[in-house]
């Protein structure tokens, strides 16, 4: 509905890209539906180039989409990595944003960052799978895999960043759904979502420091939010939206029975509830 209330849904990933079903949160009638692919993934190109491409780089993207439609103030709409570019353009542009509804939050802490690719964190919920992802890691280096990882995804040679690509992809896999889909994937469509996750990951989301957006809370208090997290995900666990709460009190925090596809019943309804 142009006449309807501005929103702007943000993807996860970094690099997952957006799809059509992204729109099933919220209703035609009401909504003014706006969904971008971030740089570098989806539809955006050049595809799977980490060349500047930085948190504050989507901010800014973000700025400019809410000028090039004329929009004065929208509601924003992210989960995962898209709650994170969600708290990062809502504290660049507090005035901009009509509300706040984050899922599965995501601040891109070395903690966080850890917990999905080292050892000693979700691994040992899927041990079979983590073999797996480390396999293309010499043993030598896998007590830091996330930058041994960069080595392979940025690879002169192709077929070494598809087949690195693939197996960072099928490993996060594992950690969004209770019964995964689309291990089996191809490496190409694999390589935005590897590559750019892990070009954030090392640099640390380009946040200054691991409290960057729980200490620039005050600038975004006065904006209703809703924080949607699934009590058993596995891939941004409840610690995460625990520590945003209370950092933010005046947000509304609701923990649904579900793990961390936005798309399973119990976080689609709730999420629908929170728009």
């Amino acid at each position: 509905n142009p006449d309807g209330v501005p929103v702007i849904f943000l993807h996860s990933g970094p690099g997952a890209g957006a799809s059509p079903e992204c729109r099933g949160f919220f209703n035609p009638d009401v909504f003014r539906i706006v969904i971008i692919d971030q740089r570098g993934c989806g539809r955006s190109h050049p595809y799977a180039c980490a060349e500047d491409n930085t948190t504050w780089d989507l901010v800014a993207d973000i700025e400019k989409v809410r000028e090039m439609l004329g929009i004065g103030k929208w509601l924003v709409f992210g989960g995962s990595w898209g709650s994170t570019l969600s708290l990062a353009y809502a504290q660049t542009h507090p005035e901009r944003v009509k509300g706040l509804v984050l899922r599965g939050i995501f601040l891109c802490r070395p903690s966080e960052t850890a917990w999905l690719n080292e050892a000693g964190g979700v691994s040992r919920i899927y041990p079979e799978q983590w073999q797996k992802f480390v396999a293309p890691i010499a043993e030598n280096r896998r007590n830091r895999l996330i930058e041994a990882y960069h080595g392979l995804l940025f690879h002169q040679d192709e077929e070494v960043c598809l087949s690195a690509a693939k197996a960072w992809a099928d490993w996060e896999s594992y950690l969004i759904r209770f019964e995964p889909e689309g291990v089996d994937e191809d490496a190409y469509a694999s390589l935005a979502i590897a590559r750019l996750e892990n070009h954030y990951f090392v640099n640390g989301g380009w946040l200054q420091g691991d409290k960057a957006i729980l200490n620039n809370i005050g600038k975004i208090r006065h904006i209703p939010t809703v924080i949607v997290q699934g009590r058993y995900d596995l891939c941004t666990p409840m610690q995460s939206a625990w520590e945003l709460s209370k950092a933010f009190p005046e947000a509304e925090l609701r923990v649904v029975q579900a793990g961390h596809c936005a798309f399973d019943p119990p976080l689609a309804d709730a999420l629908v509830q929170a728009v």
